[in-house]
């Protein structure tokens, strides 16, 4: 069996798929496809799944699973989450955590006229590579703060699209960041009325919104006025990761599709409209380095002084080649605990290339989504931080 042959079957799919009567092909029904013994099915699709290692070639696991609801549900049980695999395979892949043992390397493209910035999968070692689109976000001034929306396609890019994935916004001073995960639209209508009024009885979401926000990131830049004390200093608090993710044996969430259902995740944390009380509480606050309730804290790597260079460094290993006062790597804080080797590996690195390139690498146990929203943070013009 070769890949354009499941290309060709798929796009008959398309058409056996139209609804007619109450038949349907997602029942399996009517496809010889369909009907493979599960042994020979699943060996077919483990060797397309292991021989397909990098973009573009991995779209024909992607195909796989759109043949049928047989294939779709083979494929999400032989591919692995990126903390395993290293490799983003499905759109919900970007809100999973990354790979614990090595970092994931991406960059983002800034269109300054447009004011947007899209996010792309590195498909080589090269800073120049094409790459694999994932993410895209739009910047919205408003009077009091600044927004930058979020979205699974670069011509889409809007709050009441379904493939809004989340926002950041900002306050007056651009110091202080909090980044809320949506909810797509297409999740709310797959709720059953039990669902629904479970939900809404719980006062966490009412059925006549059609999604909501909840708060998984808070960001804050150190007051530095006038760069006195040296470059940025900034601390990200991961609201939905434990302090405990970066030990061993620790544990991240790890979503397994666009689902109302992983807000149950994190009971504690209220869910809200656009207009998040507490996001707004936090915007209006002072500089803390300290959270409660056991999240994981992050705060950016210090630089050394180089004499010779008369300029602050840190080490990209080469994949940052402009300074620039954006450039940063995050580290676990230590109000995660006693300092230990966990504490010493780079989560998160940012930086530039190019006058719109930057580089963007992160791993285990923030997500693709996580980080491009706190890279979007060090793009904003911070009188008071520098």
């Amino acid at each position: 069996m070769t890949i354009q042959c499941i290309a060709r079957l798929r796009s008959r799919r398309v058409v056996q798929d139209q609804p007619e009567g109450s038949g349907t092909a997602e029942a399996g029904g009517g496809c010889c496809w369909a009907d493979l013994p599960q042994e020979l099915l699943r060996e077919v699709l483990l060797r397309i799944e292991d021989s397909e290692t990098r973009w573009p070639q991995r779209r024909n696991v992607v195909a796989c699973g759109g043949v049928c609801k047989t294939w779709r549900f083979a494929i999400k049980e032989i591919v692995q989450v990126p903390q395993i695999s290293g490799k983003l395979t499905f759109p919900i892949s970007v809100k999973q955590p990354g790979p614990k043992d090595s970092l994931l390397q991406c960059f983002i493209k800034r269109n300054r006229s447009a004011h947007t910035y899209y996010l792309y999968l590195g498909l080589t070692n090269a800073l120049t590579d094409d790459g694999k689109f994932l993410l895209a976000a739009r910047k919205w001034r408003r009077p009091t703060c600044t927004d930058y929306i979020i979205s699974l396609r670069p011509e889409d890019i809007s709050k009441g699209s379904s493939t809004y994935v989340g926002k950041l916004r900002s306050n007056f001073l651009g110091t202080k960041f909090s980044v809320v995960d949506g909810q797509p639209l297409h999740a709310v209508s797959k709720l059953t009325k039990s669902q629904s009024t479970r939900l809404a009885n719980s006062k966490q979401v009412s059925p006549r919104v059609p999604f909501r926000n909840y708060p998984t990131v808070h960001i804050s830049y150190e007051l530095n006025m006038l760069g006195s004390r040296g470059p940025r200093r900034m601390q990200c608090i991961m609201d939905t990761i434990p302090a405990t993710s970066i030990k061993q044996g620790g544990l991240a969430p790890t979503p397994t599709e666009f689902s109302l259902s992983d807000v149950h995740i994190f009971p504690s944390i209220p869910i809200s409209n656009s207009k998040s009380a507490s996001m707004e509480n936090f915007l209006s606050k002072p500089f803390s380095g300290q959270k409660d309730g056991g999240a994981l804290a992050l705060r950016n790597k210090s630089p050394r002084w180089h004499e010779q260079l008369q300029c602050w460094c840190l080490n990209f290993h080469g994949r940052v080649t402009v300074a620039s006062v954006k450039n940063f790597q995050l580290v676990a804080s230590p109000d995660n605990g006693p300092a230990g080797l966990e504490h010493e590996k780079i989560i998160l690195q940012f930086g530039k290339v190019g006058k719109d390139l930057f580089t963007m690498d992160y791993r285990y146990p923030i997500s693709a989504f996580q980080a491009f929203a706190i890279c979007l943070s060090s793009f904003d013009t911070k009188i008071a931080c520098e």
